[in-house]
């Protein structure tokens, strides 16, 4: 996840229902190549995943489309990462190819060194704590990215995993053979009633903010423009030769120190070269949650890594302010499209020109998410932690109610057959919600210490 609209009264609120009340792009898609055709390999970076990677790889064993390769790349463990996960492959007879360091080297790199070192049409991304539920999951992200050659990556639906989803897929025929000689209690989880409190309060607040983010935020921001910010890089399809070329052309610059959240910068970056990054509703992942009290370092992760984003695509954000620009270059080239009709045979919804000097001329439509999502991101914690410091109690309480009002009615309306849940789900979470909004505030001066102070900027996940 990258941008987090803590208030709903927002402008990215504004964009999304924009885009639900104007309706998608009615192109129907022509696709140059056949989705089935595809050569997929599927890696799996993991640390110290030896409770999760056997679930993982049972979901994998599952998927109704079947990769050419399965790449465990374990990053330095020191646990049975590696142990378990050749014990349930050879369960099954799954074909599992482990790559094994002697220390962690990080995310980025392993995306990497994959996109070079193979020649998939599909480099699929699961992460080690992370179950595809949906058994089509595989099948439908590779579908997605061949219905136009601008799709340059696509995941689904992301939620939390529960136990009741560990138990569920402990329960999977394929997981006979290794629980056989493996004890269930392992794969469960570990600690007492406090830390399973603080993980079942984790799990409550991601459910509320995924819920609201994917299925009415993104999905306005899709049917208006799309694409999303960047995918969800848990369980994410990448056009491989995009990754590779994104690679060569930032490692010289910048070597692996992109942000400090690699699936946020290759967002950036593919739409900052013309391309999408597409989330569909009808698939779901499950992943791994921290508990509670280690929130903030993940929050921190994701928030630093949307700023630092915005400062090395700042042709993104400068986007609106170009835009009468593009307006102009759109009519000539509709000009020329209607002139070559009879001879265009590929169809492409949102397409728009490829390259980065496409971007710094004319920007990309997508840029007024980025600049309104920067906007929010910095402007909405100050104004809270001036409010506060100010002492002006009155405007404070009734900004929060009427906001928490508004965001709980919200969740409810898109939440179907579980509207009451919903509604109480997310109240019950505002307090935490609000609490991670000040540590925004802590965040964003962090990186503008980074920027202005002690010009570090080897940000690197």
């Amino acid at each position: 996840m990258a941008t987090l609209p803590y208030f709903v009264l927002s402008p990215n609120t504004v964009v999304s229902l924009l885009g639900l009340m104007r309706g998608p792009d009615r192109t129907v898609p022509t696709p140059a190549e056949d989705w089935r055709e595809a050569v997929v390999d599927v890696v799996i970076p993991a640390l110290n995943e030896e409770r999760n990677i056997p679930l993982c790889l049972s979901s994998l064993a599952r998927q109704t489309l079947k990769p050419r390769n399965i790449i465990l790349v374990d990053d330095g463990s020191g646990d049975r990462t590696c142990e378990f996960a050749r014990d349930f492959a050879a369960s099954i007879g799954m074909e599992l190819t482990v790559i094994q360091r002697r220390s962690p080297i990080g995310k980025t790199p392993t995306i990497k060194r994959q996109a070079r070192e193979f020649d998939s049409d599909v480099e699929f991304i699961l992460d080690g704590d992370t179950v595809l539920e949906s058994e089509n999951y595989l099948a439908r992200v590779v579908e997605e990215l061949y219905k136009g050659a601008g799709i340059a990556s696509a995941c689904g639906t992301i939620l939390p995993i529960r136990e009741v989803d560990r138990k569920q897929v402990m329960a999977d025929p394929a997981m006979a053979g290794f629980l056989e000689t493996h004890p269930p209690e392992a794969f469960l989880h570990q600690g007492g009633r406090l830390s399973l409190l603080r993980k079942k309060i984790t799990n409550a607040y991601r459910d509320v903010l995924y819920r609201f983010l994917q299925r009415f935020i993104y999905r306005g921001q899709m049917t208006f423009f799309g694409t999303i910010t960047n995918p969800v890089g848990c369980a994410v399809a990448y056009r491989r030769r995009y990754i590779k070329e994104l690679f060569d052309h930032y490692e010289p610059i910048l070597g692996d120190d992109l942000t400090n959240s690699e699936d946020i910068f290759i967002g950036f970056a593919l739409l900052d070269q013309g391309y999408r990054n597409i989330q569909l509703m009808d698939i779901v992942a499950r992943s791994t949650e921290p508990e509670v009290n280690r929130l903030p370092r993940q929050v921190y992760l994701w928030s630093s890594s949307f700023l630092q984003s915005c400062y090395y695509f700042d042709d993104l954000l400068r986007s609106p302010f170009k835009g009468l620009r593009r307006l102009r270059q759109r009519w000539r080239e509709k000009g020329v499209e209607d002139e070559g009709r009879n001879r265009r045979r590929i169809q492409e919804a949102y397409r728009q020109p490829f390259g980065i000097d496409h971007s710094r001329k004319y920007g990309r439509p997508m840029g007024w998410i980025l600049l309104t999502s920067a906007a929010e991101k910095i402007f909405f914690p100050t104004a809270v932690v001036i409010m506060v410091l100010l002492g002006l109690w009155e405007a404070l309480v009734v900004t929060l109610i009427a906001e928490t009002a508004v965001a709980v009615a919200t969740l409810a309306i898109i939440s179907p057959g579980r509207r009451i849940r919903a509604f109480f789900q997310g109240l019950a979470t505002t307090p935490l919600r609000y609490s991670l909004l000040i540590w925004d505030f802590a965040v964003i001066g962090r990186f503008a210490s980074d920027l202005w102070i002690s010009k570090d900027r080897r940000w690197r996940k």
